[in-house]
């Protein structure tokens, strides 16, 4: 093995093995406390309070913490916020097993846990740039095997979640999750790159840091001048509002439907993350060689529009599952060309806080997915709420496709990395839009 081959090995696998274990462990905790709510109370009120005191304070944590992983570095934000994670999660079981977790301080710990993850999966997102600077690796690579990571560990955490629940109990599972923050930030502190400085600024000249306030305003002044970000995060906004109706209600109402039970509905969503694991992986491979415009938006459609239709359809089991492994085969090539595409356009001393505004965007409609496919099901009935969501998809994913300026996604080049704004204006960045 080459020289550069092992300095490669040894930045990549170590930061992939632990954005894997922290995916793993952030999909036990997704299990384990919502049912150990529901064991303890019976209440699924309770249950689904908890998981909106969770997500509420993600969205907004990744919306503020931009400037600070500017400002700090994405490595050291990365391994704060996984140790935060870590302490939270860690009192749950300590305090169950004491007597002393009542619900409100359960919805306090959940709070936090959600607002460290924020910023954790931000951080982790900017560090692929500085990975790929540092291995020599195409963008396209590192974003590629990144995705494919998170994919396999989508794949294995259900099933490990539901042996680890069952073996040592709801309370005791989150110790293992809590553990697995702590091999994350070891990881990523002791292997992932530094941050990345331009030649226009030297190590021992850097400017004074601007107010926070004026760094935020900065990154939302790029996200909404760059006709392509600003066009992505809106597509991706509303598919992720579908992608959340069909998970939360659409699918298990379908499922509850038809006869099925939750080990079709296992075998639904097991399918779809193999295929898509498979398409990552070859994203990684060969993905500096396909058109990204072309495998983006085929991508988007097939993981998204053939599902509602074969569900209106009423398509016997096997059907919807053959879609699914279609579906996460043409998913599978997204993350890893929307992440190239987002460090290539984003200067990088805008990129945290340019990437948490846009997160916190694309999530803001999640929580409404679940709440309107109820009530539009209430209604109308299942079929015509299928029918409507595929619908919606194809729009989201077709008109801005049609946008003139997603010509420019097959570029390949920083442009930003050569001249970069002056540090106090951020917001007169040119977009190259």
């Amino acid at each position: 093995m080459s020289t550069t081959a092992k300095r490669s090995t040894s930045l990549l696998l170590p930061v992939l093995a632990a954005n894997a274990v922290s995916v793993a462990g952030t999909r036990l905790t997704a299990i384990a406390i919502p049912w150990l709510v529901l064991t303890t109370t019976g209440s699924a009120t309770r249950t689904g309070l908890v998981a909106a005191c969770e997500l509420t304070p993600l969205v907004v944590s990744k919306a503020l913490c931009g400037p600070v992983i500017d400002r700090l570095g994405s490595r050291r934000v990365s391994v704060c916020a996984d140790l935060l994670s870590a302490a939270a999660v860690a009192l749950v079981p300590l305090l169950h097993l004491a007597g002393m977790l009542s619900f409100p301080v359960l919805l306090v710990l959940v709070a936090v846990a959600g607002a460290a993850r924020g910023p954790a999966d931000t951080s982790k997102f900017t560090l692929g740039p500085d990975i790929a600077d540092a291995a020599g690796l195409p963008l396209e690579r590192v974003t590629g095997l990144v995705s494919a990571t998170e994919r396999t560990a989508m794949i294995i955490a259900p099933a490990l979640a539901g042996a680890v629940i069952g073996a040592a109990g709801p309370a005791n599972a989150l110790l293992l999750d809590a553990a697995s923050f702590v091999v994350c930030a070891v990881a990523v502190g002791l292997r992932a790159p530094k941050r990345h400085r331009p030649a226009a600024e030297p190590a021992g000249e850097a400017a004074a840091p601007e107010p926070y306030l004026a760094q935020l305003r900065g990154g939302w002044t790029f996200l909404t001048s760059d006709r392509m970000v600003r066009s992505l995060v809106a597509m991706v906004s509303v598919t992720n509002l579908v992608d959340a109706a069909y998970s939360a209600v659409l699918l298990p109402v379908w499922i509850h439907d038809h006869g099925y039970g939750a080990l079709e509905l296992g075998l639904i969503g097991t399918a779809f993350s193999v295929t898509a694991a498979g398409a990552a992986l070859l994203a990684a491979a060969y993905g500096e060689r396909v058109p990204r415009r072309a495998a983006f938006l085929v991508g988007f459609f097939l993981g998204g529009v053939p599902r509602f239709a074969a569900m209106a359809l009423g398509a016997p089991l096997w059907c919807v599952i053959g879609v699914a492994l279609v579906g996460g085969f043409g998913s599978g090539f997204i993350n890893p060309v929307l992440s190239a595409v987002f460090v290539e356009r984003i200067p990088r001393d805008l990129l945290g806080r340019v990437s948490s505004l846009a997160e916190a965007a694309a999530w803001a409609g999640m929580p409404l997915g679940g709440i309107l496919a109820g009530s539009a099901i209430a209604a109308a009935g299942l079929a015509p709420v299928l029918v409507t969501a595929g619908a919606v998809y194809l729009v989201a994913v077709v008109v801005p496709g049609l946008l003139p300026q997603w010509s420019e996604m097959d570029r390949r080049d920083r442009p930003h990395d050569a001249v970069r704004p002056a540090p106090r204006q951020p917001q007169q960045t040119e977009s190259g839009a």
